[in-house]
């Protein structure tokens, strides 16, 4: 079996790329063959058999048209555009029948075109070339019955699997020793962007530190507002209490949010989160605004709130232990993708493009 994924692909590190090369690493682990269509900016392309860099639509289409694979499966996130719905036609179209699309907005479930849903609308048209659409959690469902989909060509894939650091992965070393000089030690994994208000991160650390003057801050992640925040960060008395980790592969991240005593998730704006559910999956406490689809598990907080911010990783860090013990590895996600697949090819044989 060849699978055709298109979406983003690292560097930056997020949670679409990590379900992306997650499944990738679980198809070529089966024997099967995996590559990855390019379809969001890399802040630095390496060359690499089987990633494929298109820089126009014309070039994206050459590749769906001479490529020659058995499934295409497009990644998804955030808004849902006309320029996203045209991506998705063409996806679908030349998928021919065998095309997966995951819609890993959490929030959409709630956005305007969500509320707005209905069989004859666009969205609803486009949608429904999709063989099968996998969603994130369980909103979504309504959604798409709404917009036409039967039941059974939508299904309810996390987009993370629970796995333990790489013993082998070496922590480089500004940031395991900023880890062990602070406690307790904060882990922020995300992008550089106002959705997930680091500034109110970075104030609400002043209150922290007078609480706790060995506490420390790491924000991994970048984005456009980097320099902002460098000169944020920078203006502080406490300035280094903070360290703005830049890009980590998720490798070394995974440690990060181990070796944490909590991971906090400020959004504005989000829907679940991998790096949660991996957090809650090695035993590391979290800290999110109430989005109202969190997992069970998180300490919630109201957005933009620095008083509850600080007010509950204070508590925390003074209250509660990290969960001992060995944790077992759970790719039961990941695989329910490889499901599917085979589903879809038992259904419609292989017609190798």
């Amino acid at each position: 079996m060849h699978v055709l994924q298109l979406g983003p692909y690292p560097p930056p590190e997020g949670g679409i790329t990590r379900n992306l090369l997650a499944i990738r690493e679980e198809l070529q682990k089966s024997g099967h063959t995996c590559s990855v269509v390019v379809i969001a900016k890399s802040s630095k392309v390496v060359p690499d058999p089987g990633i494929y860099h298109p820089q126009s639509p014309f070039a994206l289409i050459k590749l769906l048209s001479t490529l020659h694979y058995d499934i295409l499966h497009l990644h998804i996130g955030g808004d849902i555009t006309w320029r996203i719905l045209g991506l998705m036609t063409v996806c679908a179209l030349f998928g021919r029948g065998k095309s997966v699309v995951t819609v890993h907005s959490g929030g959409f479930a709630v956005s305007e075109n969500a509320n707005n849903a209905k069989p004859f609308s666009l969205h609803g048209f486009v949608f429904r070339l999709f063989e099968r659409v996998i969603c994130v959690n369980k909103l979504m469902f309504a959604v798409f019955e709404k917009y036409g989909l039967a039941r059974e060509r939508v299904r309810l894939i996390y987009p993370f699997a629970g796995r333990k650091p790489d013993k082998g992965v070496q922590i480089p070393d500004n940031l395991k020793v900023f880890a062990v000089n602070h406690k307790p030690f904060l882990l922020t994994v995300g992008l550089l962007e106002d959705a997930y208000d680091l500034f109110m991160q970075i104030d609400a650390m002043e209150r922290i530190i007078e609480q706790m003057p060995e506490a420390g801050l790491m924000i991994a992640g970048s984005g456009s507002l980097e320099q902002d925040l460098k000169r944020a960060i920078a203006d502080k008395a406490f300035f280094s209490h903070i360290l703005l980790a830049g890009d980590v592969e998720h490798s070394i991240t995974l440690h990060l949010i181990n070796d944490c005593d909590i991971l906090l998730r400020t959004t504005k704006f989000d829907g679940d989160a991998i790096s949660i559910r991996e957090a809650l999956h090695l035993g590391t406490p979290v800290i999110a605004t109430d989005n109202g689809m969190r997992p069970e598990g998180v300490h919630l907080i109201p957005v933009h709130d620095a008083n509850a911010l600080v007010e509950a990783t204070v508590k925390l860090a003074k209250s509660e232990q990290k969960a001992c013990g060995e944790r077992v590895e759970d790719r039961s996600n990941i695989e329910a993708v490889l499901y599917l697949y085979e589903e879809i090819l038992k259904r419609c044989p292989s017609r190798l493009r």
